[in-house]
């Protein structure tokens, strides 16, 4: 397995980048997501993932480790081929793709194209505890800049709740009673709404 790549980026497109590892030219498969971190980049490193067929050798690479993690857990999913993977993460950013099926928000699942109702439900059922429980290095929290529910939800990971239910957590509990301003009342209220 080819972990990762570091090299010059020879070319790049939306769906493809080659690139030079010291004299060895390699194409990889992108997203748009990535895509736009390598767009200005002239080396770089991209995480890989080899997907072997009887038919073709594909190389697949992500600017960060959470969007290939993503792409490993949405290839496990029966019927989710690594075109519909790679399609899932051009059409919505990784931690934007979590919350939706965390969420179980079918309805922005199937506005991706080559996605119907019963894959989208297919991901939910199978992907929204495995990604709910595990920690992505994906920041989702829309208040990043708020050190108290910064601290609060590095609490909770402490406490091996998964990031997404805790971020979510506390950013209820924040809105429900805006007054509080102790990380402890934050955490004990955050953990009520689990």
């Amino acid at each position: 397995m080819i972990a990762y790549l570091n090299g010059r980026f020879v070319y790049k497109s939306p769906a493809v980048v080659h690139v030079d590892v010291h004299g060895v030219g390699y194409e990889v498969q992108i997203s748009l997501n990535t895509y736009s971190k390598i767009q200005d980049l002239e080396n770089g490193i991209l995480h890989t993932c080899l997907l072997i067929r009887e038919d073709a050798h594909t190389l697949y690479g992500f600017f960060d480790l959470a969007e290939k993690e993503i792409f490993l857990h949405l290839i496990s999913v029966s019927g989710i081929g690594a075109s519909t993977a790679r399609a899932m993460l051009s059409f919505m950013k990784p931690d934007e793709l979590i919350r939706a099926i965390v969420q179980a928000d079918l309805k922005t699942l199937e506005g991706i194209k080559g996605i119907g109702k019963k894959t989208a439900e297919r991901l939910v059922v199978e992907l929204r505890d495995k990604l709910g429980k595990q920690s992505f290095e994906t920041n989702i929290s829309p208040l990043k800049h708020n050190t108290l529910h910064q601290d609060a939800l590095n609490a909770l990971l402490a406490l091996g709740i998964g990031r997404i239910a805790a971020d979510q957590a506390i950013t209820n509990a924040m809105k429900s009673d805006p007054t509080l301003n102790k990380i402890e009342d934050i955490i004990k209220l955050a953990l009520k709404r689990l």
